[in-house]
């Protein structure tokens, strides 16, 4: 019996019994399955998460003071505006630094009170960050030099405070401070960013004066080159220890950020992908007890085949055909599932999926594998078995 007359016996066989095949199969389907869809779930994530860090560029780094147990209380001296200004004029790696000052509090038009982030920090963060203005513009030097008056929100909050009226020269109030909309920032959906964010930017002065402080939480600087970002941002925390006399000054950067997802997105993936690699194990032991199942079923006809002259490893061959075709039929099913369940998610997260070959090969391997390894056993006790006590069998 040739290699496609035996594919052709083991077809009619899982055919025949068609139930009890599928169960067969049912570990094999949820092992491959998940496997695939693990790896095509987290190459889209993967792929989308590095675009959203692109989007805000690869060569940004930020800095900002370490706190730890039992150390001094950090002052505002800590960080100043004026550090921004030195690191920017004494490091030639650094294109650009911002110093920015985070809030929280609601922004008011008429009877209307939304809790907002704010954001105070200089002109050159709208170009560190990448920001997109649909309409006005972002302010300037001189408007935070003057310590005017002006603000910058996004989109969402644009919607909420005018709805569809132009918000461009309108006022709102903060902290029962005048202020005059001069841009708006476009959100756009993002699996990393805030997307239901409420924000506004206006100058450091200006927040400095409104809010009655003079605390800067953290440095923003963009390298001129995304190979110079950890030069730039240690040349930036030596500027900052030899200003201050202190050394508690932290940096990270986006690149550290992205490594530090894709670690995490590594182990989930592994964790994962071990219990699917379970799941195939039990589906090969349920491989190992129908094929034993089938032997003890077709002794009298392993008998009669060896009575007419069929060899041991005729008998062997056969059976691992049988067991091998069920996986790669388990495993194609569990294929396709995995490939119908990473784009419906793909779907529902909006992002777009991403598929490759070498999860294909993993899956039809494995499945051969899983095959072979719990059909051998089987294979050769059928193999094995005496043609004339085969044949005496009841």
């Amino acid at each position: 019996m040739n290699v496609l007359e035996s594919i052709q016996v083991a077809l009619e066989g899982i055919w025949t019994n068609r139930l009890r095949s599928f169960l067969t199969m049912l570990g094999i389907i949820i092992g491959v399955a998940a496997v695939i869809a693990v790896v095509a779930i987290g190459q889209g994530s993967k792929s989308v998460i590095l675009s959203e860090f692109e989007k805000i560029g690869s060569n940004l780094f930020v800095i900002y003071t370490r706190w730890e147990e039992g150390k001094p209380v950090r002052t505002w001296e800590d960080l100043t505006v004026r550090d921004a200004e030195v690191i920017q004029e004494l490091v030639p790696e650094v294109h650009s630094m911002a110093p920015v000052s985070f809030s929280r509090t609601t922004v008011n038009r008429g009877d209307k009170s939304i809790m907002a982030q704010f954001y105070g920090t200089t002109n050159s963060y709208a170009e560190i960050r990448n920001l997109d203005l649909s309409r006005g513009r972002f302010f300037t030097g001189d408007d935070n030099k003057a310590g005017r008056g002006v603000v910058v929100i996004d989109s969402n909050l644009a919607e909420d405070l005018f709805g569809r009226r132009d918000p461009l020269g309108q006022q709102v109030m903060v902290l029962n401070q005048p202020m005059i909309v001069i841009g708006v920032v476009q959100i756009t959906d993002s699996l990393i960013g805030m997307n239901d964010s409420r924000s506004i930017y206006l100058p450091i002065n200006t927040m400095q004066k409104v809010f009655q402080t003079r605390y800067v939480h953290q440095l923003e600087g963009k390298a001129i080159t995304k190979d110079t970002v950890d030069f730039a941002m240690e040349q930036g925390i030596r500027i900052l220890e030899r200003r201050h006399g202190k050394d508690f000054y932290q940096g990270v950067t986006l690149e550290s950020d992205l490594e530090m997802v894709n670690t995490v997105m590594g182990i989930l993936t592994l964790v994962i992908s071990s219990i699917a690699g379970i799941s195939l194990c039990v589906g090969g032991i349920g491989v190992m007890n129908i094929m034993l199942v089938s032997v003890t079923e077709r002794t009298r006809e392993i008998g009669l085949r060896k009575a007419l002259g069929a060899r041991r490893k005729d008998i062997l061959f056969q059976f691992l055909i049988e067991s091998v075709t069920i996986c790669l039929i388990g495993g194609a099913i569990g294929f396709l599932l995995g490939i119908g369940l990473a784009v419906a998610i793909a779907v529902i997260a909006k992002w777009p999926p991403v598929f490759s070959w070498w999860p294909v090969i993993l899956a039809i391997a494995f499945s051969s594998a899983v095959g072979i390894f719990f059909g051998l056993y089987p294979a050769n006790k059928a193999a094995k078995l005496d043609p004339i006590d085969a044949l005496r069998y009841e």
